[in-house]
């Protein structure tokens, strides 16, 4: 009888199933590892296997690689490229796709999916399904009601009905949130309706769902200065706001007020990820092309150019050169992507040495960042005059302007600046899953669910109480329960 009622262990389990298990996604290339070198079980192949895997954790994370939706939309000569960049290594390979995927979405740690957001003086963070805010609410972007103007801790937000929060975009005034399900909620100011409510132009100090896209699924979301993109399940993109500069990309300068379809985009193929600068979008599509549209001020747009676009206009510079886009963040002045294979892009205003070249000059188009042609880039990250990227390995690099410590550098002055990447020693201890920065501040994410942050805190937007600032790394706690 006690035979029968012992625990099993993964051991007893027949192989085939073993093989169905590690071929769920469900575990991480890192957990893939630790697994093979860990049991015997995972070491062996049990003849079920083709003969050039060595192990059964080998041609699951080969299977793995196959079906990652990234990589199957490559073309083949693109898929060697980025196999012959991993070394052909597809361990490496599955970690590369697992970071990318995880740069726009939550990530997955050992405390749970989180994902971080840093506004201008505030930050968001989700954890598990819940999500938190701190620093300053002005015009209830904190989304904890006209009350409250200021949070010294990351404090829970509460919505109008049970949700499970599954993305976040923070900006300067206003907030938008994606559930799992789909529906889209924003707070904060709402004076040029980039909230999507048309009935008021107050202030929405507690988070309210847009009516707008009540019907329409949504996946991410990104919000500008006074504008907000939505991105749908099927790859559309909806925005609202003003549109003064052709931010909205409806090809003229009138505001919507709710969300409308960017129909342009909507003929060009589904769009996979979206980004909003101050005054200027971005749209990655699924083939890779990248598109952008609104203000060209600081040469943003990446068409050698600073004429605004009133519609999404392809970067050619990339599609010239056969480059895939695979992800992109919109700073105050300066752009930053990442192509298929992980290497590095930057155009814009090249003041502080934000767009990493070893200089200050501006660049047109995109330039190539020839420094980290070594790494495998998963996201990038830019904000006013500073860049981050972060790399496969869990490693972080910076360039730019030190801002009150925000770029992490503990040998430099809280204005220097750094024109070429560096890593950053201060978080070489830990490996890095998620990395967002605001106007002065910087937050991260470990994969362990550990979060620091570095830079001003003068609003508390670190989530300390106590502390001005911090030059170096320090933990934020979530509120005591």
């Amino acid at each position: 009888m006690g035979d029968r009622l012992r625990s099993a262990s993964m051991e007893d389990l027949p192989v085939h199933l073993i093989l169905e298990i590690l071929t769920s996604g469900r575990l991480g290339a890192i957990d893939l590892i630790c697994l093979e070198l860990t049991s015997r079980t995972f070491r062996g192949t049990h003849c079920l296997v083709p003969q050039k895997f060595k192990s059964l954790v080998d041609y699951a994370v080969f299977q793995l690689c196959w079906m990652h939706p990234f990589y199957a939309s490559l073309h083949c000569d693109a898929q060697k490229e980025l196999l012959g960049r991993c070394n052909d290594n597809w361990k490496r390979l599955l970690r590369f796709l697992q970071g990318l995927e995880q740069s726009s979405d939550t990530v997955a740690t050992s405390a749970g999916n989180m994902q971080i957001r840093s506004g201008r003086y505030h930050t968001l963070l989700i954890k598990g399904s819940k999500v938190y805010s701190c620093g300053s609410s002005l015009s209830g972007v904190l989304g904890h009601g006209p009350e409250t103007t200021q949070c010294v801790e990351f404090t829970r937000i509460s919505f109008p009905l049970p949700v499970q929060v599954a993305q976040v975009s923070a900006s300067h005034n206003h907030a938008a949130f994606v559930t799992g399900s789909g529906q889209v909620f924003t707070c904060g100011d709402n004076s040029a309706y980039c909230c999507g409510h048309i009935d008021t132009g107050r202030p929405i100090f507690r988070p309210r769902m847009v009516e707008a896209l009540k019907n329409i699924r949504c996946k991410q979301v990104a919000v500008g200065l006074s504008f907000t993109m939505f991105l749908t399940r099927q790859g559309h993109v909806y925005t609202c706001g003003t549109n003064s500069l052709g931010q909205l990309g409806h090809g003229d300068t009138m505001d919507r007020p709710t969300p409308t379809c960017v129909e342009l985009l909507a003929s060009m193929g589904s769009v996979v990820q979206i980004a909003a600068g101050p005054s200027y979008a971005l749209a990655v599509c699924d083939d890779g092309t990248l598109y952008s549209f609104g203000s060209g001020t600081n040469f943003c747009l990446g068409h050698g150019e600073q004429h605004n676009e009133l519609q999404p206009r392809a970067i050619q510079s990339f599609s010239r050169q056969g480059i895939y886009v695979a992800r992109v963040s919109a700073g105050a002045e300066h752009v930053v992507a990442l192509d298929s294979t992980g290497y590095v892009y930057t155009w814009g205003k090249g003041y502080c040495g934000a767009l990493g070249h070893g200089d200050e000059i501006d660049k047109t188009t995109p330039s190539l960042l020839t420094s980290l042609k070594s790494q495998l880039a998963v996201q990038v990250c830019a904000s006013k005059r500073k860049t981050f990227v972060l790399v496969e390995d869990g490693s972080v690099y910076g360039f730019g302007w030190m801002g009150f410590g925000s770029l992490g550098f503990l040998d430099r002055g809280a204005s220097d600046k750094v024109l070429r990447p560096r890593i950053l020693e201060s978080l070489r201890s830990h490996h890095i899953s998620q990395i967002s920065t605001g106007l002065y501040h910087t937050v991260v994410v470990t994969n362990r669910g550990r979060v620091f942050g570095f830079g001003d805190n003068e609003r508390a937007q670190l989530g300390h109480d106590a502390l001005r600032g911090c030059l170096k790394p320090t933990e934020i706690f979530m509120e005591k329960s």
